[in-house]
């Protein structure tokens, strides 16, 4: 573990901090300040967070370390938020499906490797040893480069632990990003090119019994991801998405799935900022979503603006309320990097 101390005056001119914390970096200050934000009761539909646990090598060779461990004063930070009875561990369901609790749920994304699939027990359990809270859900990605098969081993095993699976249904032949997709796209999607693989999916996950939570097109706002408009005809590239994605819930609907809690998962900016890149654009609608999730990140890398949390949030929220006043949120991914 490599602890990364900041000098106080970078700390504090890179923080612009007016609260009166003495955090040793600007990660530990950015977590208090993001969890005081949640505990807030000014965001009365957030129902769920999940803290995106896990680093990598940028290509200019700088790093960007997400995870908790980052540095000691990270880890304390979180432990001590995350203390707050207000995060809750114990989920609760109607007829098989996610629903909010009276708190917030505790989850995260446990480093599961580059790719974000190689599920294991021992991940989740060290995530849990270091926050010293339980998570609700593991987040996963179930990546179609390897072909569409529902991920059996991946949820058993987080199933055994007593915790939700959460699949985050990524179509892309190939792991790199800001490419289009030359396999599975959005109109071969539609047109049901893929549907003997997808209900085959479906009845593997009705079979399996166990509540689900499933996401399809993670962020599909941002134009990383080959499911974004700017790779799928722009101005039309939104309701593409939306019909693929009821398409997909359709069929699921057609061969009896009711464990299967569906989320909305969008980036809190969209990029490119154009008027047929909002989030509005891609929603499939309440009769087809039953939560909505969105990811806040502070700075990636030590050289981008600072952002605290509450900005990101207060800028994305009301959009969330506005595409559905009555769905919980939940924030299914947060973190920042260490300086």
């Amino acid at each position: 573990m490599k602890y990364l101390l900041l000098p106080l005056l970078l700390l504090l001119t890179s923080c612009n901090s007016g609260s009166g914390h003495h955090d040793n970096t600007v990660k530990a200050q950015w977590i208090t300040k993001a969890f005081e934000t949640l505990t807030s009761e000014n965001y009365p539909n957030l129902k769920a967070i999940s803290w995106w646990h896990e680093n990598w090598e940028n290509e200019d060779g700088t790093h960007t370390l997400l995870r908790l461990d980052s540095s000691h004063a990270a880890v304390l930070a979180y432990q001590e938020a995350i203390n707050n009875p207000l995060f809750t561990t114990t989920p609760h369901f109607h007829k098989n499906k996610l629903i909010a609790g009276e708190g917030i749920y505790h989850a995260a994304f446990p480093d599961f490797g580059g790719e974000e699939e190689n599920v294991t027990k021992t991940a989740i359990a060290h995530f849990e040893a270091l926050t010293q809270k339980k998570i609700v859900w593991a987040y996963f990605s179930n990546n179609w480069m390897h072909g569409i098969r529902f991920p059996k081993e991946a949820v058993s095993r987080i199933n055994d632990l007593g915790k939700i699976p959460f699949i985050r249904m990524m179509p892309r032949s190939q792991f790199e990003e800001y490419v289009p997709e030359p396999t599975f796209t959005l109109q071969h999607i539609i047109e049901g090119t893929f549907d003997a693989d997808l209900m085959q999916w479906a009845n593997d996950a009705k079979a399996f019994g166990s509540p689900l939570l499933v996401e399809f097109g993670t962020e599909m706002n941002g134009e990383w991801f080959n499911w974004n408009a700017v790779y799928n005809g722009k101005e039309n590239g939104g309701l593409l998405f939306q019909n693929a994605y009821r398409h997909i819930i359709d069929l699921f609907r057609a061969v009896g799935v009711k464990n299967i809690t569906w989320f909305f998962h969008v980036n809190a900016y969209s990029y490119p900022q154009t008027s047929w890149n909002t989030i509005q654009k891609y929603y499939p609608g309440d009769d087809y979503i039953d939560w909505l999730g969105v990811s806040i990140y502070g700075s990636l890398e030590t050289t981008e603006p600072y952002q605290e949390f509450q900005e990101i949030l207060d800028d994305v929220y009301p959009d969330l309320v506005a595409l559905s006043p009555s769905k919980p949120i939940g924030v299914l991914e947060f973190s920042i990097t260490e300086y």
